[in-house]
């Protein structure tokens, strides 16, 4: 929207939706959203009941990352059947056991796996998988099988355990452009940050002035609710910006790894296998700064995207593993070196993993379960979980699960963020025993 004081309207606010945030480009930087605001007005009254200085920040490796090649079976006769070529990957593993091994890329976390900071929960999924990205995106989301929920698991945690009124940065997508489904929830106070840099009022300061002068002095409790918007915002750009002042990375963030593509639509489309900035390295460093400054920070999302490799999948996975690897060991350096690696536990997720026979294109096709990592001071390193069985695959050719993907959120909230998981998911499951309580 371009916007001068003598060309906006109401309707253009209301039209655009969004507080601030928008890049050149148009898309949306990071925004305090209008329904946010109307929601605080209406939970106002919710008191915080969480003040650990815990901080959970989710990797979402969009597009279904294939499990097999991540954690490699090293002596799985079937694995080198089923992939004449991806099998190759064993060669060069790293070993973890005597019978898996971290994609050769995965350097990094392989060295924090021998330091006690890494577990490898294998055989992550759902009952009756779906094999649809969309699909499969809501469950995970949403934690529900099902498909009747509608707010994000984090989103509701959000919601349920902190008080984010006025404090919009407890829930923050870095990186991002939009709210991603796990963090939506119509109580929560989110923001969205792409980059410090484009962080800032849609339309710049004349849309700021406008904002304020639209809305200041309007009677009844609309005027009251946009004030409060505007303010909200200016507070959160305001608050981005000292955050960075005085943050000086411990980390290398910077490096010549794979671009993959951030986000849904780099995803869905597979990403590029070129060399480049590393979108998720940029998104964990913005990360970084928030927690390392203080902001009160409580749930960070982040995306990897680029895996849906349905072709020519061997150097495309390789160079994600590797952007995925310097992303991560440098945040976790990062954070260490400030002294507060104790305080952070980093969860991945993708939506499914790959069918275990490769196909005719050189990649892998829509699969069922697939490993997770957790990397933080806090985790009980080892691997968790039963190998994927490669000789008892189900009637559509994919692998089963052994741990159901709620039981690896419930052990984030219960023993990390210390909320009560029942309340968010409405069910208790199986005890994973990953983290320290």
């Amino acid at each position: 929207m371009v916007a001068t004081l003598s060309r906006i309207s109401r309707r253009d606010f209301l039209r655009s939706g969004l507080v601030f945030g928008a890049s050149a480009a148009g898309l949306a930087a990071g925004y305090a959203a209008v329904p946010d605001v109307f929601a605080r007005a209406i939970y106002a009254g919710k008191a915080e009941r969480v003040t650990n200085d815990k901080v959970l920040v989710m990797v979402q490796l969009a597009g279904g990352n294939d499990g097999l090649q991540t954690v490699v079976p090293l002596t799985d006769r079937a694995y080198r059947d089923l992939r004449p070529q991806l099998s190759k990957a064993a060669e060069k593993a790293l070993p973890i056991t005597a019978d898996i091994g971290l994609h050769s890329e995965l350097k990094g976390l392989k060295a924090l796996f021998d330091q006690g900071k890494l577990a490898v929960v294998q055989g992550v999924g759902y009952p009756k998988p779906s094999l649809s990205h969309f699909d499969s995106i809501r469950v995970w989301e949403t934690a529900d099988p099902e498909r009747r929920q509608q707010d994000g698991w984090l989103g509701k945690t959000i919601a349920q355990n902190y008080d984010s009124a006025g404090h919009p940065l407890v829930g923050c997508a870095c990186g991002a452009t939009d709210v991603p489904g796990a963090l939506r929830d119509l109580e929560a106070s989110l923001t969205v940050v792409h980059s410090q840099q484009s962080f800032r009022f849609n339309g710049g300061a004349d849309m700021e002035r406008a904002l304020g002068a639209l809305y200041t002095g309007t009677p009844g409790i609309y005027g009251a609710l946009f004030d409060a918007a505007v303010a909200t915002a200016r507070a959160t750009v305001a608050q981005i910006k000292a955050s960075a002042a005085g943050y000086v990375p411990m980390g290398s963030y910077a490096g010549d790894t794979a671009s993959g593509a951030g986000g849904m639509a780099g995803g869905m489309a597979g990403g590029t296998a070129g060399r480049g900035r590393n979108p998720l390295a940029a998104a964990l460093q913005l990360a970084a700064q928030l927690i390392v400054s203080g902001t009160g920070v409580k749930v960070i999302h982040a995306t990897l995207g680029g895996f849906d490799t349905h072709e020519g999948q061997q150097q495309r996975h390789d160079n994600l593993m590797r952007a995925l690897d310097q992303a991560l060991s440098a945040f976790y350096a990062d954070l260490a070196g400030h002294g507060m690696s104790d305080r952070v536990l980093v969860a991945t997720w993708s939506e499914f993993g790959r069918r275990p026979r490769e196909n005719a294109s050189g990649g892998t096709d829509h699969g069922t379960a697939a490993p997770v990592f957790l990397l933080g001071d806090t985790v009980k390193a080892g691997v968790y979980g039963d190998p994927p069985s490669l000789a008892k695959l189900d009637v559509t050719g994919n692998l089963g699960y052994s741990v159901d993907f709620r039981s690896v959120y419930q052990e984030i909230l219960a023993s990390h963020l210390r909320v009560d998981a029942r309340e968010v998911f409405g069910a208790a499951y199986e005890r994973l025993p990953v983290l320290t309580a």
